[in-house]
């Protein structure tokens, strides 16, 4: 493919989408915008399996709009499951931060010392520390006390508008100017930008979720282990695995510190355990997202964490996207 010049407007329409993705951090809707490109990536997928073999403009809407109906009606009911899941007793994230507390205070007995120096002193100190945290970065936590209904509100919204866009599409074939036609090659860039990244870190937490599972639900158990909030950790780790790299260290922390609550033996097999699924996961990232985005892990965390010096939460979760929509502008420009 031959180098393309640079235009004017393809650099007014670079500006727009570098100020546009600042604007979603700056103003907390992250939440909105990716619940939108998800609606819309998955009713992209589908409908045009379906739509093309339908003939007439009519039964082509009614076929879309059924697809998106039920993808966002899928969403949500997603949504309302792990909500009931994380209140239940069984999956309380509360009762899951209690008992790890009660268990580092249990524990300092088998614990080195080098280790016992750098806990909380008791559970009352690290629910005290927990809170502090959540304190400080009460901004960053999207969903976090009374601003909860408004980030819900974003993403319903941000769903309607994924599904009307993603109709539109489907069914009409529209001729642009040629800045809408810039600016629509972006947009289309950081919707496959999204795409791979996304439904490929999804492949990857499955992946390890159903390892983290067989060893908690299958292997333990057979060797007379039996580790409370099995559910609640499995969940989290799938959840949490949507984040490269990152996420598996929060999973892993809460997993050894709950094998603790057995004994310092099974906290030692469970990290060595989890240590093998991270590099597996290293493994994965490289052969499916840097297939992807032709990106390495590190490369990846290094976006990360400059996303969150400057963004906090949200720019751990949009890095990712943000750093793939930019090498593909890059590599389409024949720069890198």
């Amino acid at each position: 493919m031959a180098k393309k010049d640079v235009t004017k407007l393809d650099i007014a329409a670079w500006l727009l989408i570098g100020i546009s993705m600042i604007f979603v951090l700056k103003f907390n809707l992250l939440p909105g915008v990716l619940a939108g490109l998800l609606v819309f990536e998955l009713v992209h997928i589908i409908a045009p399996h379906i739509s093309p073999r339908l003939t007439g403009r009519v039964s082509k809407i009614i076929a879309v709009g059924l697809i998106t109906f039920i993808v966002v009606g899928a969403l949500v009911a997603v949504g309302l499951s792990l909500n009931a899941f994380f209140r239940s007793d069984s999956g309380s994230l509360t009762n899951l931060i209690a008992r790890m507390a009660q268990i580092i205070e249990d524990s300092r007995s088998i614990l080195p010392q080098w280790v016992d120096s750098h806990l909380p002193e008791d559970a009352v100190k690290l629910q005290q520390l927990v809170t502090d945290w959540l304190r400080e970065h009460a901004r960053d936590l999207q969903f976090a006390g009374a601003e909860a209904g408004r980030y819900i509100a974003h993403i319903l919204i941000g769903m309607v508008i994924g599904a009307m866009v993603a109709l539109n599409e489907t069914i009409v074939d529209e001729n642009y100017q040629p800045f809408a036609n810039s600016l629509l090659m972006r947009f289309k860039l950081f919707g496959d930008a999204f795409r791979n990244i996304v439904f490929a870190q999804v492949r990857i937490s499955a992946i390890n979720a159903t390892l983290t599972g067989l060893y908690l639900a299958v292997f333990l158990p057979l060797i007379g282990v039996d580790l409370p909030f099995k559910k609640t950790m499995i969940v989290i780790t799938f959840i949490v695995g949507l984040l490269p790299v990152i996420g598996n260290l929060i999973s892993n922390t809460i997993i050894v510190i709950v094998s603790m609550s057995q004994s310092l033996m099974v906290a030692i097999s469970s990290l060595v355990f989890l240590m093998v699924i991270h590099k597996l996961e290293y493994f994965l990232n490289a052969r499916i997202i840097g297939g992807q985005i032709r990106a390495r892990a590190w490369e990846l965390l290094i976006a990360m964490v400059l996303m969150e010096a400057a963004f906090g939460i949200a720019g751990v979760v949009a890095a990712p996207i943000y750093y793939a929509y930019i090498k593909s502008e890059l590599r389409q420009r024949k720069l890198i």
